[in-house]
């Protein structure tokens, strides 16, 4: 595997599941609008992102499980057809109960497509360029998460109806099915029986299994709660207006998508196990020094290099965790989607240091997650 060339004409319609992959994040914006039009509080507004998350908790294994018996392509064209239809429901009727379905189905449609995109972008790359096509198809999906939002906002204020932004992906995941079912993959097919539910949840009796898991719950977790609650840390720390303090977010997953630009380079010539050791350190350095930092700018230094950590860390852990068990794609594939859930976990504990001790106190927590992941790196460099 590792002496073929790239099949570009094969590589391009996976890499363009990574851009229909990250249209679910318009379910930030989107809650907003929908809050505004139906005057919901925020309490019920929250449901409606719940119903996206929920899905990565639950269907994930089933889906790893399934997918070995119809096959990453097909699971990943589902996954893409239910997400449009989701995308689609808003304008056959415009309502609460409607878009409640609508998120509904964009959560199970994304998380087949992403259970199924990583294993299928295997079978298309060279064995020594997967960690670089796991950084690239990572900053694909940062690109259109990031972008998502102002492409709502200008639809709202052009044309009067943010809801557009809905017809235009629903338009493209279409468009990416087909694009797909039409493009001759050889799967990679494991020489064993199919998978089932418990020789999934089987693997994670494997300490690297287990663990490499446990990094994504820690990674997503970690990630989710600087989101969450880094304005809030700033503005305990620095006495901030809120409009001043969430510049840190942005900063932070600015960092983000600037790291999985440069992985998607320097994976060529860094070997995954270094590389992990090394974003570590890296997000390590950074939350030690938004701990440290006499001003506010230089903590928005730190926040910066902490996203520049954590950019590359999801899809290192993913390539490594494929190398370790190419014939189990599925069923890791499946177990670590399901890991995703660390981000409905991880930011409630910071939340509940943050009250109970505080806002400083909780960066704490995220500095154990990335501590983890650095013991991680260490542990892969000796068993795989």
């Amino acid at each position: 595997m590792t002496a073929q060339k790239v099949n570009w004409s094969r590589l391009f319609p996976v890499l363009l599941s990574f851009v229909v992959m990250g249209f679910v994040d318009i379910i930030g914006v989107a809650t907003g609008y929908i809050k505004q039009d139906f005057e919901l509080t925020n309490f019920a507004a929250q449901f409606l992102p719940m119903m996206v998350l929920v899905w990565f908790f639950v269907l994930s294994v089933p889906a790893g499980v399934l997918q070995d018996k119809v096959g990453k392509r097909n699971m990943l064209n589902t996954g893409m057809v239910i997400q449009a239809i989701g995308l689609g429901l808003p304008f056959l009727h415009y309502s609460f109960g409607m878009m409640f379905a609508s998120f509904l189905l964009l959560g199970i449609g994304n998380t087949l497509i992403q259970v199924s995109t990583n294993p299928l972008l295997q079978d298309v790359s060279p064995g020594d360029k997967l960690p670089s096509f796991l950084s690239a198809g990572q900053f694909i999906k940062a690109m259109i998460s990031f972008a998502g939002p102002l492409f709502a906002t200008f639809l709202a204020v052009r044309f009067g109806d943010w809801k557009l932004v809905f017809a235009v992906y629903g338009i493209t995941s279409v468009l990416a099915a087909i694009w797909l079912g039409f493009t001759p993959i050889a799967e990679s097919k494991p020489e064993r029986k199919p998978a089932t539910f418990s020789s999934c949840f089987g693997l994670l009796k494997n300490r690297f299994v287990l663990f490499m898991a446990l990094s994504i719950f820690m990674i997503v977790g970690a990630e989710v709660a600087i989101n969450t609650n880094i304005a809030n840390i700033l503005m305990a720390k620095f006495g901030l207006t809120l409009e001043k303090a969430a510049i840190g977010i942005s900063v932070f997953f600015a960092g983000e998508t600037i790291a999985r630009l440069g992985g998607a380079i320097l994976l060529n010539w860094i070997k995954p196990r270094p590389f992990l050791m090394l974003t570590a350190l890296v997000a390590l350095v950074g939350v030690g020094g938004v701990l440290l930092s006499p001003v506010y700018f230089v903590a928005l230094v730190f926040i910066f290099i902490t996203g520049l950590g954590a950019g590359n860390m999801f899809p290192v852990i993913f390539s490594l965790s494929l190398e370790k068990m190419p014939g189990r794609a599925n069923e890791i594939s499946g177990l670590l989607i399901m890991a995703i859930s660390g981000g409905a976990v991880i930011p409630p504990v910071v939340g509940l240091v943050s009250t109970v001790v505080s806002p400083f106190a909780s960066m704490f927590v995220i500095g154990v997650c990335m501590l983890y992941v650095l013991w991680v790196s260490f542990y892969v460099k000796k068993h795989l």
